[in-house]
Protein backbone atom coordinates (compact mmCIF):
# COMPACT_ATOMS: atom_id res chain seq x y z
CA UNK A 1 0.00 0.00 0.00
CA UNK A 2 2.94 2.12 1.05
CA UNK A 3 4.48 1.62 -2.52
CA UNK A 4 0.75 1.99 -4.48
CA UNK A 5 0.31 5.31 -2.37
CA UNK A 6 3.97 6.66 -3.30
CA UNK A 7 3.37 5.73 -7.41
CA UNK A 8 0.01 7.18 -7.02
CA UNK A 9 0.89 10.98 -7.02
CA UNK A 10 3.09 10.93 -9.96
CA UNK A 11 0.89 8.18 -11.59
CA UNK A 12 -1.93 11.22 -11.77
CA UNK A 13 0.31 13.54 -11.51
CA UNK A 14 1.12 12.36 -15.83
CA UNK A 15 -2.62 11.36 -16.17
CA UNK A 16 -3.55 14.86 -15.72
CA UNK A 17 -0.99 16.34 -17.92
CA UNK A 18 -1.65 13.85 -20.55
CA UNK A 19 -5.57 14.46 -21.02
CA UNK A 20 -4.91 18.53 -20.75
CA UNK A 21 -2.36 18.34 -23.40
CA UNK A 22 -4.80 15.95 -25.36
CA UNK A 23 -7.92 18.40 -25.10
CA UNK A 24 -5.85 21.31 -25.97
CA UNK A 25 -4.42 19.59 -29.92
CA UNK A 26 -7.98 18.44 -30.28
CA UNK A 27 -9.91 21.79 -28.97
CA UNK A 28 -11.55 22.98 -32.01
CA UNK A 29 -13.07 27.16 -32.18
CA UNK A 30 -16.42 28.05 -32.72
CA UNK A 31 -15.64 30.26 -35.46
CA UNK A 32 -13.14 27.14 -36.82
CA UNK A 33 -16.15 24.66 -37.21
CA UNK A 34 -17.82 27.80 -38.98
CA UNK A 35 -15.28 27.86 -41.50
CA UNK A 36 -15.34 24.20 -41.85
CA UNK A 37 -19.04 23.51 -41.99
CA UNK A 38 -18.97 26.64 -44.85
CA UNK A 39 -16.74 24.20 -47.06
CA UNK A 40 -18.24 21.54 -46.74
CA UNK A 41 -21.51 23.53 -47.79
CA UNK A 42 -20.07 24.31 -50.95
CA UNK A 43 -18.55 21.32 -51.84
CA UNK A 44 -22.08 19.28 -51.28
CA UNK A 45 -24.20 22.11 -53.84
CA UNK A 46 -21.31 21.77 -56.34
CA UNK A 47 -21.41 18.14 -56.15
CA UNK A 48 -24.65 17.73 -58.63
CA UNK A 49 -24.78 19.20 -61.46
CA UNK A 50 -28.37 19.41 -62.04
CA UNK A 51 -28.34 21.55 -58.79
CA UNK A 52 -25.31 23.16 -59.02
CA UNK A 53 -24.50 27.03 -59.13
CA UNK A 54 -23.79 27.46 -62.96
CA UNK A 55 -20.43 28.67 -64.03
CA UNK A 56 -21.51 31.80 -65.37
CA UNK A 57 -22.83 32.83 -61.82
CA UNK A 58 -19.74 31.58 -59.67
CA UNK A 59 -17.45 33.41 -62.73
CA UNK A 60 -19.43 36.83 -62.07
CA UNK A 61 -19.83 36.48 -58.48
CA UNK A 62 -18.43 39.67 -56.39
CA UNK A 63 -18.84 38.16 -52.71
CA UNK A 64 -19.98 34.98 -51.72
CA UNK A 65 -21.51 34.22 -48.44
CA UNK A 66 -22.27 31.05 -46.73
CA UNK A 67 -24.20 30.45 -43.77
CA UNK A 68 -24.43 26.63 -42.87
CA UNK A 69 -27.55 25.52 -40.46
CA UNK A 70 -29.99 28.68 -40.86
CA UNK A 71 -32.50 27.60 -37.85
CA UNK A 72 -35.62 28.96 -37.13
CA UNK A 73 -35.73 31.07 -33.93
CA UNK A 74 -39.97 30.36 -33.11
CA UNK A 75 -42.18 27.58 -34.43
CA UNK A 76 -44.89 28.84 -36.69
CA UNK A 77 -43.92 32.06 -36.89
CA UNK A 78 -40.61 31.58 -39.68
CA UNK A 79 -37.77 34.25 -38.09
CA UNK A 80 -34.28 32.84 -38.40
CA UNK A 81 -31.19 32.66 -37.25
CA UNK A 82 -27.59 32.19 -38.03
CA UNK A 83 -23.64 32.65 -38.67
CA UNK A 84 -21.80 32.50 -41.87
CA UNK A 85 -18.86 33.77 -43.46
CA UNK A 86 -17.93 36.33 -46.61
CA UNK A 87 -15.94 36.95 -48.95
CA UNK A 88 -15.16 38.91 -51.48
CA UNK A 89 -13.03 39.36 -54.79
CA UNK A 90 -10.03 41.85 -54.37
CA UNK A 91 -6.83 42.71 -56.55
CA UNK A 92 -5.13 40.21 -55.09
CA UNK A 93 -7.49 37.05 -54.42
CA UNK A 94 -10.28 36.53 -52.36
CA UNK A 95 -10.13 38.22 -49.11
CA UNK A 96 -10.18 36.91 -45.62
CA UNK A 97 -13.53 35.67 -44.68
CA UNK A 98 -15.63 38.12 -42.62
CA UNK A 99 -17.61 36.58 -40.12
CA UNK A 100 -21.77 37.60 -40.41
CA UNK A 101 -24.63 36.64 -38.97
CA UNK A 102 -28.29 36.79 -40.34
CA UNK A 103 -31.73 36.93 -38.81
CA UNK A 104 -35.36 37.12 -39.21
CA UNK A 105 -37.31 36.68 -42.47
CA UNK A 106 -38.73 33.64 -44.07
CA UNK A 107 -36.86 31.00 -46.86
CA UNK A 108 -39.39 30.75 -49.62
CA UNK A 109 -41.32 27.18 -49.54
CA UNK A 110 -38.34 25.52 -47.78
CA UNK A 111 -39.87 27.25 -44.51
CA UNK A 112 -40.88 24.05 -42.82
CA UNK A 113 -37.72 23.35 -42.61
CA UNK A 114 -36.20 23.39 -39.41
CA UNK A 115 -32.83 23.89 -40.70
CA UNK A 116 -31.30 24.82 -44.11
CA UNK A 117 -27.80 26.08 -45.58
CA UNK A 118 -27.90 29.06 -47.00
CA UNK A 119 -25.55 30.62 -49.80
CA UNK A 120 -26.00 34.34 -50.58
CA UNK A 121 -24.12 35.99 -54.14
CA UNK A 122 -23.70 39.24 -54.43
CA UNK A 123 -23.36 40.30 -57.88
CA UNK A 124 -23.12 44.19 -57.13
CA UNK A 125 -20.43 44.36 -53.75
CA UNK A 126 -22.20 47.85 -52.63
CA UNK A 127 -25.59 45.29 -51.73
CA UNK A 128 -22.97 43.79 -49.29
CA UNK A 129 -21.98 46.90 -48.13
CA UNK A 130 -25.50 48.65 -47.68
CA UNK A 131 -27.08 45.01 -45.69
CA UNK A 132 -23.49 45.39 -43.02
CA UNK A 133 -24.64 49.25 -42.67
CA UNK A 134 -28.11 47.34 -40.39
CA UNK A 135 -30.32 49.28 -41.93
CA UNK A 136 -30.95 47.07 -44.60
CA UNK A 137 -33.00 43.87 -45.15
CA UNK A 138 -33.18 41.44 -48.55
CA UNK A 139 -36.29 41.98 -49.84
CA UNK A 140 -36.85 45.46 -48.71
CA UNK A 141 -34.18 47.90 -49.71
CA UNK A 142 -31.91 45.55 -51.00
CA UNK A 143 -33.44 42.76 -53.36
CA UNK A 144 -32.90 39.10 -53.47
CA UNK A 145 -33.26 37.07 -56.40
CA UNK A 146 -34.04 33.34 -56.60
CA UNK A 147 -30.57 32.09 -58.47
CA UNK A 148 -30.45 29.65 -61.48
CA UNK A 149 -29.03 26.33 -60.79
CA UNK A 150 -27.63 23.67 -62.93
CA UNK A 151 -28.15 24.94 -66.90
CA UNK A 152 -30.93 27.53 -65.85
CA UNK A 153 -28.47 30.23 -66.15
CA UNK A 154 -28.52 30.51 -70.14
CA UNK A 155 -32.31 30.88 -69.91
CA UNK A 156 -32.78 33.20 -67.02
CA UNK A 157 -32.08 36.93 -66.67
CA UNK A 158 -30.12 36.66 -63.49
CA UNK A 159 -27.15 39.15 -64.72
CA UNK A 160 -29.52 42.33 -63.36
CA UNK A 161 -30.28 41.22 -59.91
CA UNK A 162 -27.79 42.63 -57.22
CA UNK A 163 -28.41 39.10 -55.08
CA UNK A 164 -28.66 35.79 -55.83
CA UNK A 165 -30.20 33.28 -53.20
CA UNK A 166 -29.81 30.26 -52.75
CA UNK A 167 -30.43 27.19 -49.88
CA UNK A 168 -30.28 24.00 -49.35
CA UNK A 169 -32.83 21.63 -47.16
CA UNK A 170 -33.02 17.21 -46.83
CA UNK A 171 -30.82 17.33 -49.68
CA UNK A 172 -32.38 19.71 -52.05
CA UNK A 173 -31.03 22.79 -53.65
CA UNK A 174 -32.25 25.19 -55.28
CA UNK A 175 -32.78 29.21 -55.44
CA UNK A 176 -35.31 30.92 -53.29
CA UNK A 177 -37.06 33.72 -52.40
CA UNK A 178 -35.76 35.55 -49.10
CA UNK A 179 -37.09 38.09 -47.65
CA UNK A 180 -36.93 40.27 -44.75
CA UNK A 181 -33.69 39.05 -43.69
CA UNK A 182 -30.97 41.03 -42.19
CA UNK A 183 -27.46 40.33 -42.19
CA UNK A 184 -24.84 42.08 -40.13
CA UNK A 185 -21.22 41.72 -39.02
CA UNK A 186 -20.45 39.15 -36.26
CA UNK A 187 -18.62 41.11 -33.81
CA UNK A 188 -17.44 37.88 -31.50
CA UNK A 189 -17.12 35.73 -34.41
CA UNK A 190 -14.23 38.53 -35.78
CA UNK A 191 -12.58 38.81 -32.24
CA UNK A 192 -12.66 34.95 -32.28
CA UNK A 193 -11.33 35.09 -35.71
CA UNK A 194 -8.82 37.81 -35.60
CA UNK A 195 -8.00 38.11 -32.00
CA UNK A 196 -9.04 41.33 -31.72
CA UNK A 197 -12.22 43.46 -33.86
CA UNK A 198 -11.50 44.82 -37.29
CA UNK A 199 -14.51 46.42 -39.17
CA UNK A 200 -15.57 43.90 -41.47
CA UNK A 201 -15.61 46.38 -44.42
CA UNK A 202 -11.79 45.87 -44.07
CA UNK A 203 -11.52 42.81 -43.71
CA UNK A 204 -13.57 41.70 -47.20
CA UNK A 205 -11.92 44.81 -48.52
CA UNK A 206 -8.39 42.55 -48.44
CA UNK A 207 -6.94 44.81 -45.61
CA UNK A 208 -6.19 41.81 -43.18
CA UNK A 209 -4.37 38.53 -44.03
CA UNK A 210 -6.42 35.05 -43.79
CA UNK A 211 -5.58 32.87 -40.53
CA UNK A 212 -4.91 29.59 -41.01
CA UNK A 213 -8.22 27.97 -39.88
CA UNK A 214 -9.82 30.38 -43.01
CA UNK A 215 -7.83 28.25 -45.35
CA UNK A 216 -9.75 25.14 -46.09
CA UNK A 217 -12.81 27.41 -46.88
CA UNK A 218 -10.43 29.85 -49.49
CA UNK A 219 -9.50 27.06 -50.62
CA UNK A 220 -13.02 25.51 -51.94
CA UNK A 221 -13.86 28.56 -52.79
CA UNK A 222 -11.19 29.27 -55.13
CA UNK A 223 -11.27 25.75 -56.74
CA UNK A 224 -14.86 26.07 -58.11
CA UNK A 225 -14.22 29.40 -59.18
CA UNK A 226 -11.00 28.72 -61.31
CA UNK A 227 -13.22 25.79 -62.78
CA UNK A 228 -15.92 28.20 -63.42
CA UNK A 229 -13.55 30.53 -65.33
CA UNK A 230 -11.61 27.67 -66.67
CA UNK A 231 -13.84 24.72 -67.53
CA UNK A 232 -12.05 22.02 -68.58
CA UNK A 233 -13.04 20.03 -72.07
Amino acid sequence: MKVLSQLGVPIVLLTVMANFAFAGDGQTTDIAKRLEASATVLTEVMSKPEEMIPREVLAEGKCFAVVPSLVKVALGIGGRHGKGVVTCRTNSGWSAPGPISISGGSIGLQIGSQAVDLILVFLDQNALQELLSSKFRIGAEVAGTPGPIGNQSATDDWRTAKILTYSKARGVFAGVTLKGAAVKQDKDGIVELYGRYIPIGSIVAGKVSPPRECHGFLATLRKYIANAQHPQG
